[in-house]
């Protein structure tokens, strides 16, 4: 914004000084040009008005030298010619001789007004002696264009000067606006930034800038310190939901299990089922409280070790995979890839997927885990050989009890859903070939000075789905 400002300004300001200054140099510049011609006119009428007493009244030749005396002591060069051109009486120079000053004699004498030419640096002006249709004779004056040329030069130099320095108070005083005007926008982009990323109590400056950008500013601060009671809010009301539901549950299940101690036949096994629906219900409870935490986080990203995690989570879950006959397996090395997630984020993710994985795929099945980069990304990929899933299931999969035909509680791929999207992934399901399940996760590469983290962006092999 700064560098629009100042060159939208600068241009502005150039544009008008070149409308207005060089057409007032110019004009300048043509009045010198006529004041000095008409200058140097004034001297030769002079010249020639004396020249004419000499030449038509006979009177003596003193005020005519002295006229041309004068006229040398201005640095002027001037020679008086009688009716038939020849010199009567001149300067010690000889610039108002010549071919060029007998042609102007010439014109003079035939009672024509001649154009004063320039020639090596002076300008050269012929006056008739007398009447202008019956001159007595004419007066030729050269006179040097140095001081003409030097106020030209002045004129056009303090225009210059002009413009230099309109240009410059212009380029100052847009540089200071656009500053005045996107240093607050700058901060208020850096503080709605840090609050996506989670610091709820960060706050904007009201203090800089123009009314506008203030009262923006004022705006924010309202939204995000509601944003942040409201966080607030809903993480004190799920704490207090899961004391209070939990608590009641689990002196529920003691009770049953007095009960079921000492019961016998149909009553044990009422008993039995009594314990299984507290159990589900108790599954449900806390997914729907991981799923509500899922919803209100708002991740501050840190650098992931996709690999680590990877190989964590295999481990911690090939007991249970092997207790069930079921074979957790990652595909390869791969290589050393690092994501921008919350803290331990992909360790839920992974948990949700393996754990659904583990219950749908038959005794003799496997899971594969997998990962590489694409795109501009990293993609995790987690597949089964189990059943699978419908398109319609496959389709609400990702709602909260979007799938009816679930054997879970049906909340494990909506915590995984909100858990990518809100760290600016994107998660979708897919069929193995072969029959089976396959869930697609697209990561956001974690990025340092534009290059990825652990060698991320180094030839390194791009991950295909299967």
């Amino acid at each position: 914004m700064t560098r629009r400002i100042t060159w939208t300004l600068l241009v502005l300001t150039s544009v008008l000084l070149v409308l207005a200054v060089v057409p007032l140099a110019v004009s300048l510049t043509a009045r010198e040009r006529v004041a000095y011609r008409d200058s140097q006119r004034a001297a030769t009428r002079v010249v020639a008005a004396a020249a004419e007493e000499h030449l038509s009244d006979n009177k003596p030749p003193t005020v005519m030298r002295q006229e041309l005396e004068a006229a040398a002591r201005a640095g002027d060069c001037a020679a008086v010619y009688d009716t038939s051109g020849r010199v009567v009486a001149s300067t010690s120079c000889t610039a108002a001789q010549g071919e060029e000053a007998a042609e102007l004699v010439k014109d003079v004498l035939a009672g024509h007004e001649p154009e004063p030419p320039e020639n090596e640096g002076r300008l050269v002006a012929a006056e008739p002696a007398g009447e202008v249709h019956r001159p007595a004779g004419a007066v030729v004056l050269a006179r040097s264009a140095g001081p003409l040329d030097t106020r030209i030069a002045a004129i056009w130099g303090w225009s210059a000067a002009i413009g230099i320095a309109g240009l410059a108070a212009s380029a100052l005083l847009s540089v200071r606006l656009a500053r005045w005007v996107s240093r607050p926008l700058s901060t208020l982009d850096v503080s709605a930034r840090r609050l996506g990323e989670g610091v709820l109590d960060e706050r904007a400056d009201v203090g800089a800038g123009p009314p506008e950008v203030r009262r923006l500013a004022a705006t924010f601060n309202t939204m995000a310190a509601r944003t942040e009671a409201l966080v607030h809010g809903h993480r004190a009301v799920i704490a207090d939901v899961s004391h209070q539901l939990r608590t009641p549950l689990t002196a529920l299940r003691l009770r049953l299990d007095v009960l079921a101690a000492g019961a016998e036949g149909v009553t044990a096994a009422e008993l039995g089922a009594a314990q299984e629906e507290i159990a589900r219900l108790s599954r449900l409870v806390d997914g729907l409280l991981a799923v509500a935490r899922a919803e209100q986080t708002a991740p501050r990203p840190t650098a992931v070790r996709v690999d680590e995690v990877v190989a964590e989570r295999v481990a911690a879950w090939s007991p249970v995979a092997e207790e069930r006959d079921v074979r957790l397996t990652v595909s390869s090395d791969g290589p050393a890839l690092t994501v921008a997630l919350g803290a331990g984020h992909l360790e839920q993710i992974l948990d949700n997927l393996i754990a659904n994985a583990v219950d749908a795929v038959p005794e003799g099945g496997s899971i594969t885990l997998d990962r590489g980069r694409a795109g501009d990304g990293v993609r995790v990929l987690v597949r089964d050989d189990g059943p699978g899933m419908t398109d319609e299931a496959k389709a609400v999969a990702f709602r909260r009890f979007g799938n009816p035909k679930a054997r879970g509680a049906g909340l494990g791929l909506a915590i995984v859903h909100r858990l990518v999207t809100v760290n600016g992934g994107t998660a979708r399901l897919q069929d193995t070939p072969g029959g089976g399940l396959t869930v697609v996760l697209d990561l956001p590469l974690w990025r340092d000075g534009g290059t990825g983290r652990g060698g991320a962006l180094r030839s390194l092999p791009v991950l295909k789905e299967t």
